[in-house]
């Protein structure tokens, strides 16, 4: 009962936290016009008395951004989760596999060799960036999961230090590349890098929210499973879990996923770190429940950031990796205070 009631909060908490989205920003609009702009968008017949400007913001503008967050939000948050729960530790990441720096390392090299591609056929040419880094965050990770197996197993030992040293390679290979830039291209690799939710389309949303639904579909799944990794590898053989298929899964849905979301909004931090350990904290450790609920903490927790993110140099905006490392960083810092005492 007191999951039950966890959810329901955290379902509620995401709703608001999609309304503000939808209302505030440089233009702001009153919270009862944007709910009957939304009825409005989705067929529900209303008057349409000064509805043309609030419909124009929220349909074109905002829906898409708001449903953005909430993607990546959530599908950052449950991937993880399936880090610690493979790692078997509460501080793990998603970027601890290289996806992170390998999406990074494919839309730098999308961003500087752009101009030369200036051949791509038109209807191509606005997804190049974020079918780049989903190439190198797919194409990292199975380096790294393919130098983590021996002997018909995979040592997640070794694939911790096969991800460090492919973060620190492709680290390399960016800041050669931001070196060649030109002053176009380096704006635009700063700015992905630090994160963003602006510029979000429709058509750029789709592909995500298809990928992000198979994860999110997925995951709870195989809660059970992960429940019984939590006791160990050993453990988890006896109780009847094909604990090598079962990693494999997990790799391909964290490196889906996180790919994905960083090809769609950049690199965005700490989602995966902090909303999973603060849902344990609150939950405890049952998948069960840890799983939907971080699916709606992140999401939650992703808008309010980008509404911070916009209200606060407005008109300006803020780079939303910027405000989640200044809400993560301190967390992270107390918990290894926390753990220390």
């Amino acid at each position: 009962m007191r999951f039950t009631s966890q959810l329901i909060a955290l379902g509620l908490a995401c709703l608001l936290a999609m309304w503000l989205s939808l209302a505030l920003g440089p233009v702001s609009l009153p919270m009862m016009d944007t709910l009957r702009a939304v009825l409005h968008l989705m067929g529900v017949p209303l008057a349409e008395d000064n509805l043309q400007q609030a419909e124009l913001i929220v349909g074109q503008i905002r829906l898409p951004r708001t449903l953005l967050g909430l993607a990546v939000g959530a599908v950052l948050a449950l991937s993880g989760v399936a880090m610690q729960a493979l790692f078997r530790n509460p501080l793990a990441d998603p970027g601890l596999v290289g996806v992170s720096s390998g999406a990074a390392l494919g839309a730098a090299v999308a961003i500087v060799a752009g101009a030369s591609l200036g051949g791509l056929p038109e209807p191509f040419q606005p997804y190049l960036l974020s079918v780049s880094a989903f190439a190198g965050g797919l194409g990292v990770t199975a380096i790294v999961y393919r130098l983590g197996r021996r002997d018909g197993r995979t040592s997640v030992s070794t694939m911790l230090l096969a991800g460090v040293a492919m973060t620190a390679l492709a680290g390399s290979v960016i800041g050669l590349l931001t070196y060649m830039a030109d002053d176009a291209s380096l704006r635009t690799l700063t700015f992905w890098n630090l994160g963003t939710l602006n510029g979000a389309s429709y058509a750029r949303l789709w592909p995500l929210l298809l990928v992000c639904a198979a994860v999110i579909l997925w995951l709870p799944r195989r809660a059970k499973a992960l429940n019984a990794l939590l006791l160990g590898e050993s453990e988890a053989r006896h109780l009847g879990i094909e604990v090598e298929r079962l990693k494999r899964e997990l790799i391909l849905c964290i490196a889906l996923g996180v790919g994905a979301a960083v090809a769609a909004a950049g690199l965005i931090g700490f989602i995966g770190l902090i909303v999973p350990h603060l849902v344990r904290l609150l939950s405890g450790p049952d998948h069960r429940v840890v799983l939907p609920a971080s699916a709606l903490a992140g999401a939650t927790l992703l808008l309010v950031a980008d509404i911070f993110a916009r209200l606060v140099m407005a008109p300006a905006e803020l780079p939303i990796g910027i405000v989640t490392v200044f809400l993560g960083a301190p967390f992270f810092l107390f918990l290894l205070v926390r753990g220390r005492r």
